[in-house]
């Protein structure tokens, strides 16, 4: 039998929506629809959680520029991505990820996880 399951809005804001659902494996992940022109991001994580150290981002689809560098670092660095494309971020990698055109990404974690270990540089 086939199950069909509407996906629960766990967030929208001006750049888009994101959905939490139950992975059967690994427990709940964010699905992030975003805006072109929008930004996501912007924080670092320590490692506190444990899908945090690493953080994985999936691109799904769509065409983003991913910014980084150490949180003890000057320099910035970036790269055009599109997706599909797996992001593999470090922790006390700062990061944000700008969107060039609408963007899906699968986030690995859910939200609880995610406000448990997020950091912004001030």
């Amino acid at each position: 039998m086939i199950t069909i399951t509407p996906l629960a809005l766990s967030g929208n804001d001006e750049r888009g929506y994101t959905a939490e659902y139950e992975h059967m494996h690994t427990g709940k992940e964010l699905i992030l629809f975003r805006k072109a022109g929008t930004v996501s991001g912007r924080h670092y994580h320590k490692g506190i959680s444990k899908t945090k150290d690493p953080e994985t981002l999936i691109v799904l689809n769509g065409i983003c520029r991913l910014n980084w560098k150490h949180i003890d670092d000057a320099e910035l660095r970036t790269q055009l991505i599109e997706g599909p494309t797996k992001l593999t971020v470090p922790k006390l990698i700062w990061h944000e990820v700008i969107a060039e055109t609408d963007c899906v990404f699968v986030e690995c974690n859910s939200i609880e996880e995610h406000v448990a270990d997020t950091f912004r540089l001030d």
